[in-house]
């Protein structure tokens, strides 16, 4: 995984997440330019935030209202008490966490947000974590100028353009989704329709959590999870892919990210996730 928390839960914020490093880290604000550039379409840091080993972003699902206390996304395996287990699902566990949030450059601190609890996280089917702050998005707004970014609600389509954004290194990287991946398989986690991005996206420990943004609506439609780093099958750092027959592909130097519509899906009134029913995600 790309924040590597295996080792990062004893780490500070200045040391980072597990094996991070700075190799490859690049100047604060910059973006690959690997995919072709539209000015109008342009995705920058609005409602990024960064975590002591983690990135992470501000966002708000179809029926939330601006008076709703906000929301932070970021990974499961990104969690301040260490990963999840594999079938393990937390909801509404107190916590006091803390996100730097950044300025639409990416160059400034704005200000800090106060997580309350945890509403949701899991490593099971995907790779999420959901934040509660002590704001509303209206309050945040208010004081910042910064608005959420928002969750789509539908499936993301193979080559459609995005954007990585991290709040960790204050870099976004540009690609394309290449395709979903049936179940994406990495030690004793399994992870179900991946995305897969095109070989430009190159992202690096500390990107974990990072919004996956589409760059024609600026919607989210994915979290950036993984990597596979040397080329292992199905170790940690190192994701294999398994398709519907069991056959296994390994991909060295290829990244993913999980899908998030089933999580704007699941996002009902006062922003609560409501699991059961129409909610595809896995319960306790």
């Amino acid at each position: 995984m790309t924040a590597r928390l295996a080792a990062a839960i004893a780490m500070t914020a200045v040391a980072g997440a597990g094996t991070l490093t700075a190799t490859g880290a690049a100047q604060a604000g910059t973006v690959q330019q690997h995919a072709p550039q539209n000015r109008k379409a342009e995705v920058d840091f609005t409602g990024i935030v960064a975590l002591s080993n983690c990135s992470g972003s501000l966002v708000r699902g179809p029926r939330s209202r601006d008076g709703d206390a906000a929301l932070v996304m970021t990974n499961g395996h990104c969690l301040e008490s260490g990963m999840p287990e594999g079938g393990e699902v937390i909801v509404d566990k107190e916590s006091s966490r803390t996100f730097t949030l950044l300025d639409r450059t990416g160059e400034n601190d704005l200000g800090t947000l106060r997580a309350t609890r945890i509403e949701y996280a899991t490593m099971t089917d995907t790779d999420v974590t959901l934040y509660r702050l002590d704001a509303t998005y209206a309050a945040i707004q208010r004081r910042y100028g910064v608005p959420a970014l928002r969750l789509s609600t539908a499936r993301p389509h193979d080559g459609t353009g995005i954007r990585v954004v991290s709040g960790y290194w204050r870099k976004i990287y540009g690609c394309k989704i290449d395709t979903t991946v049936h179940r994406l398989r990495e030690a004793g986690w399994t992870w179900k329709d991946s995305i897969r991005y095109t070989p430009e996206c190159e992202t690096i420990h500390g990107t974990s959590g990072s919004p996956v943004v589409d760059v024609r609506t600026r919607h989210v439609v994915g979290v950036n999870n993984t990597g596979n780093d040397d080329g292992e099958r199905c170790t940690l750092n190192n994701p294999c892919e398994v398709d519907r027959d069991g056959n296994v592909t390994v991909r060295r130097g290829i990244h993913y990210g999980q899908q998030t519509y089933l999580l704007a899906r699941c996002l009902g009134e006062d922003n609560d996730v409501v699991l059961g029913g129409a909610c595809a995600l896995p319960r306790p």
